[in-house]
């Protein structure tokens, strides 16, 4: 049987790994039950479970009801109803024990990934806003000038002076945040050019209008599909009129935190 420890190390190995988990707690109890208060069992987002609630259906249902919370990305609690029967607010086991119990499933999620590119003075705030919000950041650019532990100490920085290289270093995955804010026509394209074929959660370039209009066209031009063009948010960030580098790193921030509670939508 797995001990409070063994539930808790596993929790922080699948955050770690990028997976989302559900800590299942029973936090009351009212009558006879298969198990007591504060038992706990924990479900990852793949539907592994360690620990033990008390088994058979009781536990099932504590299962699905963690899943469907995961997927939706919003804790909650659950009554099971015990007794032969079940009103409209609790789960129906099927047991007979002869009580009910509530167990609060607490859905948590790992760290969102956000890659910047660029170090310079939009890049900077962006950075402070992001770190903030408890992002897990890297910073990419091939500037040894502002690419530097005193200005970013909390990311991650990858530094190549072959900027393509650079880029080639930064680990996506579908939960990565990427920003464009170089600000260099052939960086941007450069970075535009990786990333669009990595399919991240979110991939955003900051740019006027015009070169934003030049830089697709080159896209289309090489092939890039249009679906994968339509998924780029440019010019980046929420439209709140910003003008200084600060300003435009909330639009930018507001936009990140848009799309991460965007509700998921379930396939058909």
């Amino acid at each position: 049987m797995s001990s409070p420890t063994d539930i808790f190390e596993q929790a922080s190995k699948s955050l770690k790994e990028g997976k989302k988990v559900a800590l299942c707690t029973i936090v009351e109890k009212i009558g006879s039950g298969p198990a007591e208060k504060g038992t706990k069992l924990l479900v990852t987002e793949n539907g592994e479970t360690i620990g033990t609630i008390g088994g058979g259906n009781f536990e099932r249902g504590v299962r699905e009801g963690a899943l469907k919370a995961i997927e939706e990305g919003k804790s909650k609690s659950l009554r099971f109803a015990l007794y032969g029967g079940a009103r409209k607010d609790e789960v129906d086991t099927g047991l007979w024990c002869g009580g009910t119990t509530t167990v609060f499933i607490d859905v948590i999620e790992p760290k969102s990934k956000l890659v910047i590119v660029g170090s310079g003075h939009i890049a900077f705030p962006t950075y402070c806003v992001a770190d903030l919000l408890g992002f897990e950041i890297t910073v990419v650019d091939d500037n040894r000038d502002t690419l530097t532990r005193d200005r970013f100490p909390n990311a991650k920085l990858i530094y190549h002076k072959d900027f393509k290289k650079a880029l080639r270093e930064a680990k996506v995955d579908e939960r990565t945040y990427v920003t464009i804010l170089h600000g260099e026509p052939k960086h941007d394209l450069a970075a535009l050019r990786h990333f669009v074929r990595e399919k991240p959660a979110y991939l955003g370039l900051l740019g006027s209008k015009r070169k934003i209009i030049k830089l697709m066209e080159i896209l289309r031009k090489e092939g890039v599909p249009k679906a994968a063009i339509k998924r780029i948010h440019a010019p980046i960030g929420v439209d709140i009129r910003a003008e200084t580098p600060e300003e435009i790193a909330v639009s930018i921030a507001a936009e990140l935190i848009k799309e991460k509670r965007k509700p998921k939508i379930s396939p058909s």
